[in-house]
């Protein structure tokens, strides 16, 4: 039945359907108010970018890292200027990526740490170009734990102990043919010992030529690594892939005779491959993956604790009171053998607690691996700092290692600070965390042996003491070289 007058109840409907509708926007814009509230409180408590600027597109700050390099005083100038600028935490734009620095404990702790899982290791693509993507260094985390647990055999008890052998009888060797007031440049015989000694224990390369012609390959390659990776014949970076490649096709034809079993050699090489034999094809290492890690170890092993050696000496001859004490604990070491013996092995070493103090306290100051970078697996915050997935993070150990919040009077070169363990994270030259160098035992065990040798049949002093960086070195050398001239330790001493 309708309604003689519908005005009534249109009105009602009309009403009852407005008050509905202005209900229903109400909430629509009370919940909108409320996400845009939560919104800009987000904005708010996330935490701000690093300081830093990336430069010009593309390019970035490239060309300022590389000019800090042509400097004299090395890449990590450019690291120290913008540290400097804003704070120990920065970024920057270098090779196309977003490069993030920090320079506290706490934050090595966060990036390095092995609780950390937010972060894998990556290098420069010109780096990671040169070492090969299969390297220990630029490996996969997967990857890494097989290729570390299978390279670990190298330095187990029993292979420390031959690499010590060695690695002393080439010392005793070289040393053995300096002569009263001849001028020796340390970092040249101590790159030829190192790179003679890693050549023999990974793959007995042992000819004069044949080491020769590699070393050379070898440096072109380590100093292409900081360099633009610009694939034109006369760049720096296309000098690199070519030595490398001729290393690789040298290195290539060392392990199919070894499979062939044309040769067959008491060495690294050999091992890896005798193991490869023990396990199905699935667990095998692939010969990409001996090849990169053999040029990893060659370039590690090698220039790394050449380096260090040369900064020792120069630090020693800066303290001759030091020195003066390493020797008056080494010398009796020396009693009943003659002066040149080869008979040093870990366990002697063991007996030099000052001498090993000596080689702390150098790697401290020398900082050879100046950073470790890391880079973000998923957005992060450190030092209070957005960090946004794919950042490169890089720990500055060499501030670290500087800083008079950490060490009590920096920049003095005393090996007792070490009478006692350093705190977690303040101590980084050899990194930390399951990505720790492998090598770590075997290089302070190379710069032990070298300065028991040293101090035992020289006195020496420092006749250049230019103290700018060698161009292009990935790790901080003395241009110099560190040249010495030595006088002979006599009997009666």
């Amino acid at each position: 039945m309708i309604p003689a007058d519908p005005a009534p109840l249109l009105l009602l409907t009309l009403t009852v359907s407005s008050v509905l509708a202005a209900f229903f926007l109400l909430g629509l814009l009370k919940m909108l108010l409320r996400s845009v509230g939560r919104e800009r409180l987000g904005r708010v408590r996330r935490p701000p970018a690093p300081p830093g600027i990336h430069g010009i597109p593309l390019v970035g700050e490239t060309l300022s890292f590389l000019s800090a390099d042509r400097s004299g005083k090395g890449f990590y100038e450019f690291v120290r200027a913008r540290r400097l600028r804003y704070g120990n935490c920065f970024k920057t734009s270098i090779f196309g990526k977003t490069q993030v620095f920090v320079s506290t404990t706490s934050a090595a702790k966060a990036v390095l740490g092995g609780d950390s899982v937010g972060f894998s290791k990556m290098y420069m693509r010109s780096i990671s170009e040169l070492l090969g993507k299969q390297s220990l260094l630029c490996a996969s985390p997967e990857n890494h734990r097989r290729l570390r647990r299978r390279m670990s055999t190298l330095f187990n008890t029993q292979s420390l102990e031959a690499s010590v052998r060695t690695f002393d009888g080439l010392t005793v060797e070289a040393l053995g043919k300096w002569k009263q007031g001849q001028t020796m440049v340390v970092l040249e015989e101590a790159l030829k010992i190192t790179f003679a000694a890693i050549c023999k224990l990974l793959a007995s390369i042992e000819r004069e030529d044949e080491l020769a012609e590699m070393q050379r390959d070898i440096s072109e390659v380590t100093e292409a690594m900081l360099s633009i990776p610009l694939k034109l014949p006369g760049c720096r970076f296309f000098k690199g892939l070519k030595a490398r490649r001729r290393v690789m096709t040298s290195l290539r034809k060392t392990i199919r005779q070894r499979r062939e079993g044309s040769e067959h050699h008491d060495d690294f090489l050999q091992s890896l491959l005798a193991m490869d034999d023990q396990r199905s094809s699935d667990d095998q290492l692939t010969d990409s993956q001996i090849l990169d890690n053999m040029l990893t170890l060659i370039i590690a092993g090698q220039i790394t604790t050449a380096s260090a050696i040369a900064w020792m000496v120069k630090y020693l001859d800066e303290n001759p009171n030091v020195q003066e004490r390493v020797r008056e604990l080494h010398l009796p070491l020396l009693v009943g053998n003659a002066p040149g013996e080869n008979n040093l092995d870990p366990e002697a070493l063991g007996q030099m607690a000052y001498a090993s103090m000596v080689v702390k306290e150098t790697l401290r100051m020398a900082s050879i691996v100046s950073w470790f970078p890391r880079v973000a697996l998923e957005d992060c915050e450190v030092e209070g700092f957005q960090i946004a997935k794919g950042w490169i993070v890089n720990v500055d150990a060499r501030h670290i290692h500087s800083d008079s919040a950490v060490y009590d009077n920096p920049g003095k070169f005393f090996p007792l600070r070490f009478h006692k363990d350093p705190k977690p994270y303040s101590f980084l030259a050899f990194g930390t965390g399951e990505r720790t160098c492998l090598g770590m035992n075997l290089a302070k065990a190379m710069m032990l042996v070298f300065l028991h040798r040293l101090v035992t049949m020289f006195r020496w002093k420092v006749i250049d003491t230019d103290t700018s960086l060698e161009k292009g070195a990935l790790f901080p050398r003395l241009r110099s070289g560190c040249p010495i001239k030595v006088t002979p330790i006599s009997s009666s001493d």
